[in-house]
């Protein structure tokens, strides 16, 4: 089995479609670790999965998963990946026993026994059609067959999307069971960041097909600051030391993603902590700097 140090290499990865195209773009997700893939609806995260997972051919670049290229490795990179759509994939008419038996003869190392225990913990129907089952249930199906044949890598395309916030919680402690031996390793892209900032020890935040910041999510919390202000006071910062700012009639709000360095060259300022959430708003906003 090959040996390998991240789950996921991209390497200028580029796909062109008329009004869109995924720019030159590299991460990497460690081995053991969870990528949140964050972004807002149509900033690129579909069309990579679909890219790692050869649905769509690229225009350039390298793919490899588990230290294998994505095309040239695909039949066993395929048996020791799973994947989870936003869409159940899984024919309207069949019933969770039926799907069991179908990919029994898709995986060698398919466990029927492993299968149903997630059915159980799910508390799925086993003889009622896809089509009659709720979003939620769906997802936990796909779930379910996702983690039955010993993948070493999920990946996860919008998967709690749509979902309360009860049945979400359900799935983020499903996926710190699959990682607990640090041998297994998850891609999960959303646009909620709350779940990113729960589970994820990295992240990667992409926004109109370019990757705009990658790295361990802590470390990003713990570098970018929000720094309050009034108007007058906000024009004595350099443009070079803030990612961009927000104007109100009540004031300003300025990203910086140096911390230390703000707190020492502006010696009066507050900075506070700030979310997943607020650092992709002010990067989403980084090339017209202000906003409101």
């Amino acid at each position: 089995m090959t040996e390998y140090e991240n789950a996921v290499e991209i390497r200028g990865l580029t796909k062109r479609y008329d009004g869109f195209t995924l720019d030159n773009i590299s991460f990497t997700v460690p081995k053991g670790c969870i990528m949140g893939f964050i972004g807002q609806n149509g900033a690129g995260k579909t069309t990579t999965i679909q890219s790692m997972l050869n649905i769509i051919p690229i225009d350039a670049g390298e793919i490899k998963l588990l230290g294998l290229d994505h095309i040239k490795n695909e039949d066993e990179v395929k048996e020791r990946i799973a994947a989870a759509f936003d869409d159940c994939p899984f024919g309207e008419v069949f019933m969770p026993v039926q799907i069991e038996r179908v990919f029994k003869g898709l995986y060698r190392k398919w466990s029927t026994d492993t299968f149903f225990r997630y059915i159980d913990r799910f508390q799925l129907p086993r003889d009622k059609k896809v089509g009659n089952l709720s979003k939620g249930m769906k997802m936990k199906l796909q779930i379910a067959v996702a983690l039955s044949h010993d993948a070493e890598l999920l990946i996860m395309d919008e998967a709690t999307s749509g979902l309360d916030p009860i049945i979400r919680n359900e799935i983020l402690d499903v996926f710190r069971d699959y990682l607990m031996d640090g041998e297994r390793s998850i891609l999960m892209s959303s646009h909620i960041t709350s779940d990113i900032e729960k589970i994820a020890d990295c992240v990667t935040f992409i926004d109109n097909g370019r990757i705009l910041l990658t790295g361990y999510k802590d470390e990003l919390l713990e570098s970018h600051g929000v720094i309050k202000c009034t108007r007058e006071e906000y024009r004595e910062f350099a443009p070079e030391d803030y990612i961009s700012a927000r104007l109100n009639d009540f004031g300003t709000q300025i990203m910086t993603a140096d911390r230390s360095a703000a707190e020492q060259k502006y010696s009066g300022a507050i900075i506070e902590k700030t979310t997943l959430e607020e650092i992709m708003q002010f990067y989403v906003n980084a090339e017209k700097k202000e906003w409101s």
